[in-house]
C-alpha cells in the first residue's frame, strides 16, 4: 500500500513537473531553447562576434553538463542588421522554433523592429545588446532587459566630459541615423540646455551610404574643436582615417560599441586613432597592465579552447563571453522553475555579479530600479598600442 502510494505521489509529481514544463516552450527535462539574431553579414557585421563569444561561452556550459541538468540550446540567425530581416528572423525563433525566450540578441535596428511584437507574445527578452533608452522602459516593455550601458548614459558622460576638459569648444557629432545615434545627439542635448544650440553642429548618416568621408570634412568646416562619433565600427574606423587625412585633429571621441581595437582601431589605423576617448566597461585582454588579472587569465585559456584561431583583441568576443556569464547567472537562480514569468523576475533580481573580465569597480544591479546590466562606464584613451583608463568609475547619473 505504502509503495502503491508512493508510486502514484512520484507519477504525480512528474505529471507536475512535465506540465509545469508544457507551459513553458523548450524546456524540457534535460534541454532549454534559446534563440538570439545577430548581424553575422551585412554593415555591422563585426558586431556579431559579440555573438560568437556567447556561443562559445554556451558551450563551455554545456561541456561542464549544462545548468541544473539542461543543455542550453542556443539558436541564432543571421538578419545582415536589416529591421525586415530581424522580424523574420525573430518570428521563426518565437513561433516555429518555439524557444523559451530570447537572449542578447544584437542591433538597435532590428531590436526596434521587433520589441514590441516580442513583448505581445509575452516572450523574455533578456538584455539585448542596444543602449536605446526607450528600451529600458518597464512599463512599456515588461518583457525586456537591456545588456549595454544606455546610450544616454554614455553620451552624458561624455559631453560632461567635453565640457570640463574644452569648456568653450564647439562640438560635432556624427551620428548614425536611428535610435542609437539619436539617443547620443538626445543625451547632449539633456546635459548642455540651452547651450546646445549655441555648442553643437550634427551630422546624420545612414548606415546603408558607403562611406561617411565628406560627413568628416563638412564638420571640420564648422569650426568645431571636439568630436563624437556614435554608431558602429565600421563608420568609426572610416571617420578616424579621414579625420587623418585632412589633418584634423579634435578631441575625439567614439562611442563604446565602436572601441573594439580590431573591428575599429586596427582597420582605421592605430597610430591614426591616438588620443581618442571611449568609455568602457572592459578589461583590455591585450593590455600588459592586465597580464597578472585573473579574471584575464582565465579569459586566455577560455579563448584558446573555445575561440581558437579568433583575434583576442576584438572586445566583441569579450562582451559575448560576459553576456553568456549573465545567461548562466539567470539561469542558476530560476532553479527548476523555468516558467516565462520566473525567468524574467531573475533576470531582474541580479545583485552585484562582478564578472571576471569586467573593470574593477563595475558591477551588475537590476531590479525594479533598474532593466539595465550595466549603469557605469570607464573613460579610455588610446595610446596607440592599447587603451589606457584614466579617472574614476563613472555612475549611470554621469558623476
Amino acid at each position: 500500500m505504502t509503495m502503491l502510494r508512493s508510486a502514484m505521489i512520484a507519477a504525480a509529481l512528474a505529471a507536475s513537473i512535465a506540465g509545469a514544463h508544457a507551459q513553458t516552450p523548450g524546456v524540457t527535462e534535460s534541454e532549454i531553447k534559446i534563440g538570439a539574431t545577430f548581424p553575422f553579414s551585412g554593415p555591422a557585421s563585426p558586431l556579431s562576434n559579440t555573438g560568437k563569444g556567447m556561443i562559445a561561452y554556451v558551450n563551455s556550459i554545456n561541456e561542464r553538463g549544462g545548468i541544473n541538468g539542461r543543455k542550453i540550446n542556443l539558436v541564432t540567425y543571421d538578419d545582415a542588421y536589416s529591421p525586415p530581416k530581424t522580424v523574420e528572423q525573430t518570428r521563426k525563433l518565437v513561433e516555429s522554433d518555439e524557444v523559451a525566450f530570447l537572449f542578447g540578441p544584437l542591433g538597435t535596428p532590428g531590436i526596434s523592429a521587433t520589441i514590441k511584437y516580442v513583448n505581445a507574445k509575452k516572450v523574455p527578452h533578456l538584455f539585448v545588446v542596444s543602449g536605446v533608452t526607450k528600451f529600458t522602459n518597464f512599463a512599456e516593455f515588461p518583457m525586456t532587459t537591456t545588456g549595454l550601458p544606455s546610450y544616454d548614459t554614455e553620451g552624458r558622460i561624455y559631453a560632461k566630459y567635453i565640457t570640463q576638459t574644452r569648456p568653450d569648444a564647439k562640438i560635432a557629432i556624427l551620428y548614425q541615423n536611428d535610435d542609437l545615434g539619436k539617443d547620443f545627439v538626445n543625451a547632449f542635448k539633456g546635459y548642455l540646455k540651452d547651450d546646445f544650440d549655441k555648442k553643437v553642429v550634427a551630422s546624420s548618416y545612414e548606415v546603408t551610404e558607403p562611406t561617411i568621408d565628406s560627413h568628416v570634412v563638412s564638420l571640420k568646416s564648422s569650426g568645431a574643436s571636439a568630436f563624437l562619433v556614435a554608431g558602429t565600427p565600421k563608420f568609426a574606423a572610416q571617420a578616424i582615417k579621414k579625420a587623418d587625412e585632412i589633418a584634423w585633429k579634435p578631441l575625439f571621441l567614439i562611442n563604446f560599441v565602436s572601441s573594439s581595437v580590431s573591428s575599429t582601431i586596427v582597420p582605421a589605423g592605430p597610430e591614426k586613432a591616438v588620443g581618442i576617448v571611449a568609455a568602457t566597461i572592459t578589461k583590455d585582454p591585450n593590455d600588459k597592465k592586465w597580464a597578472d588579472d585573473p579574471g584575464i587569465k582565465w579569459y586566455r585559456e577560455f579563448f584558446a579552447k573555445y575561440l581558437p584561431g579568433a583575434d583576442i583583441g576584438d572586445n566583441n568576443y569579450l562582451f559575448g563571453t560576459q553576456q553568456g556569464q549573465i545567461l548562466e547567472q539567470v539561469l542558476k537562480q530560476c532553479g527548476n522553475d523555468l516558467s516565462r514569468e520566473n525567468i524574467v523576475k531573475q533576470s531582474r533580481s541580479i545583485r552585484g555579479l562582478a564578472l571576471p573580465t569586467v573593470i574593477p569597480g563595475v558591477v551588475i544591479n537590476t531590479g525594479p530600479e533598474s532593466s539595465m546590466a550595466y549603469t557605469q562606464l570607464q573613460l579610455q584613451r588610446w595610446n596607440g598600442t592599447t587603451w589606457e583608463q584614466f579617472g574614476s568609475v563613472l555612475s549611470a547619473d554621469g558623476k
